[in-house]
């Protein structure tokens, strides 16, 4: 049995490939003709040196000059070295490009389209074979019949045939045109990826997740992935939008409540008079203990103004998390926290 190997290099492209028990990950990346930068191959020189973010491995032989003791314990790796025992996830220090590695494109067909909410679309797309990628990237999709693509994150787990997505209708969009007037169940798109350095880690600590509008989306994807992988951490999110009618995927967020161990949401609308029970911005729903004193994880996905708005809040707590992953996007009239 072998392992997944997630290389994430610095303009956010990823790659997953195989690799064998006992194999080194340059060896595995060579052999999907990936060229990790090398020259000794001996762990003499330090020219492979990678950040192992998650996963089992063991060093292998390598010289102090190479690699020190201290950024060993950091998770550091020499990737001629590296004999993964799990899948891993990788940061190459360099681009796709340095490594002669493109993203790839894939085709697939519309499945499913839910036109049913006044601002959101939320379709489907069948593939051939199950998409590797991490929970939380994103892929740049092209727009049907006109030279343009748009990124969406995925709202799907990884590894299944039907990739799913939440969009935003944005008046006059191109996309939202297109899904709204002319898709069909059956027609192609194309798209490119996986990208993103927003994905969920391995769960280590409370986590604390902040969506605002369609920045729900890669949660979607997260608490998806979690459901075949528990946790013994509690994880809360909070869903934030402007009107009753942004809130989507409700039920799906009943369900993961009702099988995730330590899970729950709470939903908060901008707008005073929509009759929910949360009114105003999510961050007015928190207090610092949902920092944990600091051992927490938090990530936040949403318009560049929520995301501002989370920061300002940690700043007034006094309390800063031992991780904060974001994933900004620009939107029409989204907030959710101030």
């Amino acid at each position: 049995m072998g392992y997944t190997i997630a290389l994430q290099f610095e303009d956010g492209v990823t790659r997953i490939v195989p690799c064998n028990p006992g194999e080194p990950v340059s060896d595995a990346a060579y052999r999907a003709k990936i060229n990790i930068p090398l020259d000794c191959r001996d762990g003499a020189c330090g020219t492979c040196k990678c950040h192992c973010e998650s996963g089992a491995y063991e060093l292998g032989d390598y010289v102090e000059d190479a690699m020190t003791a201290e950024e060993a314990a950091q998770g550091f790796v020499l990737a001629c070295q590296m004999r993964p025992t799990s899948d891993c996830v990788l940061k190459v220090p360099t681009t796709s490009a340095a490594c002669k590695v493109e993203a790839t494109a894939y085709q697939g067909r519309l499945s499913r389209i839910d036109r049913g909410s006044p601002t959101t679309v939320t379709f489907g797309l069948t593939l051939d074979k199950p998409l590797a990628f991490l929970p939380g990237q994103y892929v740049n999709l092209r727009v049907p019949g006109a030279d343009a693509q748009r990124a969406y994150s995925f709202s799907s787990p990884p590894g299944a045939t039907e990739l799913a997505f939440l969009i935003r209708d944005v008046p006059g969009g191109l996309m939202s045109g297109y899904m709204r007037e002319r898709a069909a169940i059956g027609d192609p798109m194309t798209f490119v990826g996986p990208y993103g350095s927003f994905y969920l880690r391995p769960p280590a600590r409370p986590i604390l997740m902040l969506a605002g509008g369609t920045g729900l989306a890669p949660f979607l994807s997260m608490l998806s992935w979690l459901g075949s992988h528990p946790t013994d951490q509690p994880i809360r999110l909070g869903y934030g939008v402007n009107t009753a009618d942004d809130l989507v995927e409700l039920p799906a967020l009943d369900a993961f409540r009702r099988s995730l161990p330590g899970f729950s949401f709470f939903t908060v609308v901008v707008d005073g008079a929509s009759g929910r029970e949360r009114a105003g911005y999510v961050t007015d729903h928190l207090t610092a203990d949902d920092l944990n004193g600091g051992d927490a994880d938090v990530y936040v996905c949403g318009p560049p103004p929520m995301v501002e708005g989370v920061r300002r809040w940690m700043e007034r707590t006094g309390v800063a998390p031992k991780h904060f992953y974001v994933e900004k996007f620009a939107a029409v009239h989204e907030t959710g926290a101030r």
